[in-house]
């Protein structure tokens, strides 16, 4: 990627201390696309960013994959364009793409300069409409992805996190990969990549956000002529799934001499009144570092680990409260016990005023330094859509965060947190376990 833009995104991370609040206009095209504008006209340059709810989980078990390779394709060519002359094409214009296919949605970035505005749009265009997937770049693509599977298939990270992904959401696009398998990739055809393209890029399920040098008129007029061609509905949405599995210990045999754990349990909803408590109380948990009472137990007091984590996961049909960690087989047993431990003493005791003062200190400063640049504060926009948010959300989030309590803590650990709940799949040849 080109870092024509570095310049532009200084510049905008400069300026957001004189701001009250970040500015979000909400706008429709003529043909009735909706989209969050933030106007930024002190440099030529616009960042664009487009999300398509569904995405990876709207496949088919037969088709698994077929998303992410379609995706993955995307640049490899439109019209008499193909995936060499494509490139020079967004070279020449300094245009920034992205394309990207995630279990819950896709999604499409580009940043690009004023001047060239209307010679990008035309060749991003071509990308999300016509694509050509050349039978030539077709077969090049899948060989990465089947190398990326190969490669997954040798990595104890990645088969814990598989089978965790398994016992928590069987019968469920979640419980399987979205790379797909040897099996399924292989068979993919064109017409798969098509099916799947208007599958999941349709116009009753697109989220976008735009930050920079355009008015609310010209990026109505801009997504009319982007994206007007699109299918208007996709394929329906899967169902919502409940986290299945119950508490204990799975091993995935691998030969290794360090184990890597995945371990969680059911999680707690975004749209929950509650989130805001769970999210500072999973930063003193696991979230925070070094300021995290995993990593202190787990890692320095202890020394079984060099890294522990824990993160809340609201998925779009289901939920999680997820961590990992990686320990030498014959200690691996010992760090299992210390995270239910933990686990079962914030349930029990909840947390001190020193660790909440210093958790909401970090989450309400370190905040502002998400939005440093057009293309960050253009993708917080579309997140921020996508999961039912308030237009005023930045303005209010830390408020948010400053007026959970020790008691609203207390309250959601113990009932969110259940160490006999707690699935752990290690991948590895941990001694101790059964």
């Amino acid at each position: 990627m080109t870092r024509i833009f570095t310049y532009v995104a200084a510049v905008f991370l400069l300026s957001l201390p004189l701001r009250a609040e970040v500015d979000i206009q909400e706008i429709t095209s003529p043909g009735g696309i909706k989209a969050w504008l933030v106007e930024e006209h002190s440099i030529p340059f616009t960042a664009l960013e487009i999300s398509f709810k569904g995405g990876a989980s709207l496949e088919t078990p037969d088709k698994r994959g077929a998303t992410n390779l379609m995706m993955a394709l995307l640049e490899e060519g439109t019209g008499d364009l193909d995936s060499r002359a494509f490139s020079a094409a967004r070279e020449a214009l300094a245009l920034e793409t992205g394309f990207d296919a995630g279990d819950d949605s896709v999604s499409v970035s580009a940043r690009f300069l004023t001047e060239n505005q209307d010679d990008a749009i035309t060749l991003l265009r071509g990308a999300i409409i016509a694509p050509n997937f050349d039978q030539t770049a077709v077969d090049r693509v899948r060989e990465q992805v089947l190398s990326n599977i190969r490669s997954d298939a040798q990595d104890p990270g990645a088969l814990a996190s598989r089978r965790f992904d398994e016992l928590a959401f069987p019968n469920h696009p979640y419980a399987t990969s979205r790379d797909g398998t040897a099996e399924t990739v292989n068979a993919l055809t064109r017409d798969d990549l098509f099916a799947a393209k208007d599958a999941t890029m349709a116009l009753d399920r697109v989220y976008v956000g735009a930050v920079g040098d355009i008015t609310a008129e010209e990026l109505g007029l801009l997504l009319d002529a982007l994206l007007s061609d699109l299918p208007a509905t996709g394929a329906p949405m899967p169902e919502r799934v409940e986290f299945a599995a119950g508490g204990g210990v799975e091993i995935v045999p691998f030969n290794t001499p360090q184990s890597v754990a995945m371990f969680g349990h059911a999680g707690i909803p975004r749209d929950d009144e509650d989130f805001f408590a769970a999210f500072v109380m999973n930063r003193i948990l696991g979230a925070g570092g070094f300021a995290s009472r995993l990593t202190q137990e787990v890692r320095e007091n202890r020394g079984l680990t060099y890294g522990i984590g824990t993160y809340l996961v609201p998925m779009e049909h289901g939920e999680m409260i997820l961590g990992q960690f990686a320990s030498s087989n014959d200690r691996i047993a010992e760090a299992i016990d210390v995270v239910r431990a933990e686990w079962a003493k914030m349930a029990n005791e909840g947390v001190t005023p020193e660790e909440l003062q210093a958790a909401q200190t970090y989450l309400t400063g370190a905040y502002p330094l998400r939005f440093d640049g057009n293309g960050p504060i253009a993708n917080i926009l579309v997140g921020m859509q996508m999961q039912g948010l308030a237009v005023d959300y930045i303005a209010t989030r830390n408020d948010k965060i400053r007026t959970v309590t020790q008691e609203d803590i207390a309250r959601v650990a113990a009932e969110l947190l259940n160490p006999e709940a707690l699935l752990f799949v290690v991948a590895g040849q941990p001694e101790g376990l059964e």
